[in-house]
């Protein structure tokens, strides 16, 4: 229809108009737009239906019971630490933690949460950001171990219009023996940290678990954590509980039960005390563990809740390194203790025999540089007993010569120096065994002949830790068998290591350590009446002698004293090594290993059932050797 001309009536235009929007097309057009909109309506209706009540009925059920339901996890306590009698080495106390709930936290509640419990507001805010991408079912633990004030605080304030988001839990935390007693050994517990959670070993944790962080408690933590349960209860529009619908109790960890003996432990660490070293004791028939000590330790009890950031800063920055395992991580040069392997490579390979002799004036020259001997006034003819007995640096420097460095290299590594004893324990170090081809590796240098002379004593690069050194001296004793290490009953270790050594050499071996001890030897002072002790002491240099005699306060540059002991001679049930950094003389570490050994005897003596008859030691002097006890 044509527009109308202007000159119309006006009432006759608006009577147009309303003709016009009466139009029956446009009428059945309007109708079908709602009858679209209509249907798109129901369409979202049903859609949104079938997803709450037939496609995920469980999350949506889930998120509406959470508007007056709470779910709170009932922590699993950790397995307990025995030692091989079944002795209670690390306990659980029951203590109490602070929890938020997400679900009616409101930030502008921290900075009065943290004020009321003695909080950083920063580090409490921290902790709950890290939640941020978490369920909001998920609490945060604000703080452990509350005080009898802190929990006065948390009574008067969470059940009113305060802070209703302060959950309390009763759970249970390590109880560690004190004064450090086996702290390297047994490690420490602590919540587990964003980095930690990127790793492969700490991937399937969440946020805020507690977990072990070093030894014992680190390498065992899937048996010693436990399954933590849950407790699920009706709050009102407050936060405030009502009813308890269901109880999931947590599956307490398994305990782990070592192979250390308490009794050893303790003599162990008592020998050490007010020193820096580490005493490790061994079962060579089996690799039982029955003794590790380090020194200086710290508190393990600083850990069972937090340890504050300035204890951990001050243990980070202790010149003394309180935080190292020096059993299984102290890397040092063995010093003489390492002779009896040399001699035994050296008989082993055919380079000497037992009548090979060298003339000791108190040093040798060798390519152009004096080497001294520990005696000044020398040990004049000396052969491979005398040489083992007496520790005559001459004899060896001659002896080491003539084997050459990789020779003694090949079978140094061979009785298990170099490498990683593969003990149930974690970051275990390696130590170095120095050849030809480990200088050019890693120096991209030539080896010089000169430098063979240092190692034949147990110096130069050459470095081990006590454990691998009671390892490698159980295996000799053992005839060429080397068991793996472990400290826990039941460990899963490797089969044997064998290498077939000469028994005649073993022997020889064996007894210039045994004359070490009972002969009048550099280890006089481990001697034990009754009993078939061999050993070797070690002082091995950490600076020049001139460094040291300008520098004698200064107990870093002292020499290292060492000594490893064997008992019995042709039954050997239990290796000792002691380690004293700065004493000075290898015999200085003699009374720890005899103490040890002699510990161990009592105890086999007392469990049985009949009277032990102990081997009785022969009378000193053999050999032709005298009776007075040589200085090293």
């Amino acid at each position: 229809m044509p527009p109308l001309p202007p000159e119309i009536d006006p009432e006759l235009r608006a009577h147009s108009k309303r003709f016009l929007w009466d139009d029956p097309k446009l009428s059945s057009g309007k109708i079908v737009a709602f009858q679209y909109l209509t249907a798109a309506v129901f369409v979202f209706l049903v859609s949104g239906f079938w997803k709450l009540q037939i496609q995920e009925p469980e999350i949506y059920s889930e998120r509406a019971e959470r508007n007056r339901v709470r779910s709170l996890p009932v922590l699993a306590p950790r397995g307990k630490i025995l030692d091989r009698d079944g002795r209670v080495i690390v306990d659980n106390r029951f203590s109490f933690s602070l929890f938020l709930s997400r679900e009616n936290l409101k930030m502008e509640h921290l900075p009065g949460i943290a004020q009321g419990l003695n909080l950083d507001y920063n580090e409490l805010k921290a902790r709950v950001d890290r939640f941020a991408k978490r369920p909001k079912y998920e609490p945060v633990v604000a703080k452990e171990e509350l005080t009898p004030g802190e929990l006065a605080f948390v009574e008067s304030h969470r059940d009113s219009d305060f802070f209703p988001e302060m959950e309390v839990l009763h759970e249970q935390r390590r109880l560690y023996p004190q004064n450090g007693f086996a702290a390297h050994l047994l490690g420490y517990t602590g919540e587990v940290s964003d980095a930690e959670l990127d790793t492969a070993d700490f991937a399937k944790y969440n946020p805020g678990d507690i977990v072990g962080k070093s030894g014992l408690e680190r390498f065992y933590n899937d048996q010693l954590m436990g399954i933590d349960g849950q407790r699920r209860a009706v709050v009102d529009n407050r936060g405030r509980e009502r009813q308890v619908l269901s109880m999931k109790p947590a599956v307490p960890g398994k305990n782990l039960q070592l192979t250390i003996d308490l009794d050893l432990q303790t003599v162990a660490e008592l020998s050490l005390e007010g020193q820096k070293g580490a005493v490790v004791a061994l079962n060579p028939r089996n690799g039982e563990v029955l003794a590790m000590a380090s020194r200086p330790a710290f508190d393990l009890n600083r850990f069972a809740v937090r340890i504050r950031r300035t204890d951990w800063q001050e243990l980070l920055n202790n010149p003394d390194k309180p935080l190292l395992n020096r059993a299984s991580q102290g890397q040092l040069a063995p010093g003489s203790t390492f002779k009896p392997i040399v001699a035994l490579a050296a008989l082993e390979s055919g380079t000497i025999d037992e009548t090979f002799s060298a003339q000791c004036s108190g040093g040798a020259t060798f390519y152009g540089h004096y080497h001294k001997c520990h005696l000044k006034q020398g040990h004049g003819t000396v052969t491979l007993h005398k040489g083992m007995v007496q520790s005559c640096d001459v004899y060896f420097y001659n002896v080491g010569n003539r084997l050459g460095i990789d020779k003694m290299a090949f079978y140094a590594e061979q009785a298990g120096l170099g490498r990683k004893t593969g003990i149930d324990l974690p970051s275990e170090a390696e130590g170095i065994v120095p050849s030809t081809r480990w200088k050019v590796r890693t120096y991209r240098e030539k080896w010089y002949l000169g430098e063979t002379i240092s190692v034949a004593i147990g110096q130069g690069a050459l470095t081990v830790t006590p454990l691998q050194l009671a390892y490698a001296i159980g295996g000799i004793a053992m005839g060429g068998v080397w068991h793996q290490p472990h400290l826990a009953v039941g460990a899963r270790v490797s089969k044997p290591r064998e290498w077939a050594l000469a028994a005649e050499n073993v022997e020889k071996v064996m007894s210039g350590m045994y004359g070490v001890v009972n002969e009048g030897g550099t280890g006089a002072r481990a001697q034990i009446p009754g009993i078939e002790l061999c050993g070797k002491t070690g002082s091995a240099q950490v600076a020049s002698i001139e460094e040291a005699k300008s520098a004698k306060s200064n107990v870093a540059l002292k020499d290292n004293a060492w000594f490893v002991g064997v008992a019995s001679w042709h039954e050997p049930e239990i290796v000792v090594v002691a380690l004293l950094e700065g004493g000075l003389h290898g015999y200085n570490a003699t009374p720890a290993v005899r103490d040890v050994i002699k510990a161990y005897y009592d105890k086999k003596a007392r469990s049985s059932p009949t009277p032990v008859k102990l081997a009785m030691a022969p009378a000193p002097q053999l050999h032709g050797l005298f009776q007075g006890g040589a200085r090293e």
